[in-house]
């Protein structure tokens, strides 16, 4: 193999695979990345044996072929060469070496025998649909932060997709929750989905697909059969397994009778909570919010640091009520509100409260309370 690119094309591909790779393996060549020289690209390749992300980048193939290379390592010598560069790859034939020249720069690295290295076959995906990448960076942004992080209840370590009726209408849904907060997205169903049976994709690929989608503009093709799940994006394609377990009902804890209400100023309550939560000390940094017509009154108070209140003018319907939650999961839920205002719908201290962006019912955000 031997073949020339450029540094920029090097680096943004090694970026998206390399981070699949896990820095502690017990197999060896779950460490390097595969580089395979075609007609007139690299294809760069990395798994984990759960998930496998590809990519391609233009080169000057002067002899095709294969081989393997330390990943971290190959992305660290690409990333600290110098901009603009031109970098020459070349290995020989089931060689136990390969060698990159760029400049004045040389390094040696050590290969793993090609033939070791894991293929994942994606198999036959039968339900084939497209996202937009605005479209995916919403449903994985709006959701991802409820994840569950608890290993013994697997089944909600990913987001559940999945179709759905809403409305009179089928539509595409993503949910996560961990049990404290729920998550639950949706957007118009993309034709080609209809039918697809719901899965729970893991939240480390969820984490490397929101990579491959970050500054892409043209539609993400999504395959998907009932234990993998396919992302073409440009250039990269991203293959994984999907969690092997069932999604609970999660439309049982959504309440529906919550008669009160309260209306807020999004970015003010957001920076209020900020705010108050830093006096306390603890790991829920709970904040109390108590609510009069017209008023919401956030406080938080710590037997080491002392206490804080913030006042904000609000639209509130309902008796005087004062509730607590966790100030961390307000702030991941509001920071997810692209509007002007939220509202609350809360039916009393102890109940799931329901938390929306006014104008908006495509997301919903169920909050647990807590006691303060």
């Amino acid at each position: 193999m031997k073949l020339t690119l450029d540094r920029a094309a090097l680096l943004k591909a090694l970026a998206h695979v390399q981070s699949v790779v896990e820095r502690r393996n017990t197999i060896p060549i779950l460490s390097n990345v595969k580089l395979e020289a075609e007609s007139d690209v690299l294809r760069l390749t990395a798994t984990d044996m759960d998930l496998d992300v590809s990519e391609a980048a233009d080169a000057a193939v002067a002899r095709i072929g294969v081989a393997t290379a330390p990943a971290h390592t190959l992305y660290e010598i690409v990333r600290k060469l110098p901009d603009g560069g031109q970098i020459e790859v070349e290995a020989a034939e089931g060689g136990q070496q390969m060698v990159l020249r760029c400049g004045r720069s040389r390094f040696t690295l050590a290969c793993l025998p090609v033939e070791d290295f894991p293929v994942m076959a994606a198999g036959d995906l039968p339900h084939a649909f497209r996202l937009s990448p605005r479209e995916l960076r919403g449903l994985i942004d709006r959701t991802r932060f409820a994840i569950s992080t608890e290993e013994t209840r697997y089944y909600l370590n990913g987001i559940y997709l999945h179709v759905i009726a809403h409305a009179g209408a089928d539509v595409l849904r993503a949910v996560a929750t961990d049990g404290h907060r729920l998550a639950s997205v949706e957007v118009n169903l993309p034709d080609g989905a209809a039918g697809m049976p719901g899965v729970i994709i893991p939240r480390k690929t969820v984490g490397e697909l929101r990579k491959l989608v970050d500054d892409g503009d043209e539609d993400v093709e999504v395959g998907v059969s009932t234990s993998k799940i396919r992302f073409a994006a440009g250039r990269a394609v991203l293959t994984s397994k999907l969690i092997d377990g069932t999604f609970p009902d999660y439309e049982r804890v959504i309440p529906t009778g919550n008669d009160k209400t309260l209306d807020v100023g999004c970015k003010a309550f957001s920076a209020a909570v900020d705010r108050v939560s830093a006096i306390s000390s603890d790991r829920s940094r709970a904040v109390k919010m108590a609510m009069t017509n017209g008023t919401l009154v956030l406080s938080a108070s710590s037997p080491d640091s002392g206490s804080a209140t913030e006042e904000l003018e609000v639209k509130y319907r309902g008796d005087a009520l004062e509730i607590g939650f966790n100030s961390r999961y307000l702030l991941d839920i509001t920071q997810q509100i692209e509007g002007e205002e939220a509202r609350f719908s809360i039916a009393d201290a102890s109940s799931p409260t329901i938390l929306q962006e006014l104008g908006d019912s495509g997301a919903i955000y169920v909050l647990m309370p807590m006691r303060v």
